[in-house]
């Protein structure tokens, strides 16, 4: 009799053991791919925004009001020498060379010439 129940209680663990391991799947599971088109539009809208402050950090324009000295009058505007010595185009103005004058200045390009020169 205790060999039957012995029997017994080792079959029924066994089948449910069994149960136990048919419940992990041996084939892996497909993706459907939304995953990786996440991870794709998280990269790009990433790249995007680091791009945006970027361009609005280092390219947007930053004009302060300065006094400069009209150097010419030319068609596309006044060229004028800031008293720093940076050459920068104020657009149309109403002046003659050799005249000073308060004109916007973008701080951002007179930075960047002095990067591109570093001699002055």
């Amino acid at each position: 009799m205790f060999d039957i129940i012995t029997k017994f209680l080792i079959m029924k663990f066994h089948v449910h053991y069994v149960n136990k391991m048919s419940a992990i799947r041996s084939t892996p599971k497909k993706s459907s791919g939304k995953n990786s088109l996440f991870i794709v539009g998280g990269v790009i809208a990433l790249g995007a925004i680091i791009l945006f402050a970027y361009l609005m950090w280092y390219v947007a324009p930053e004009e302060n009001i300065e006094l400069v000295k009209v150097v010419a009058v030319t068609d596309k505007g006044c060229i004028a020498e800031t008293l720093d010595g940076y050459s920068v185009n104020i657009g149309e103005c109403q002046a003659q060379p050799g005249q000073y004058i308060d004109a916007p200045v973008d701080k951002k390009a007179k930075e960047r010439a002095a990067m591109m020169n570093p001699t002055s």
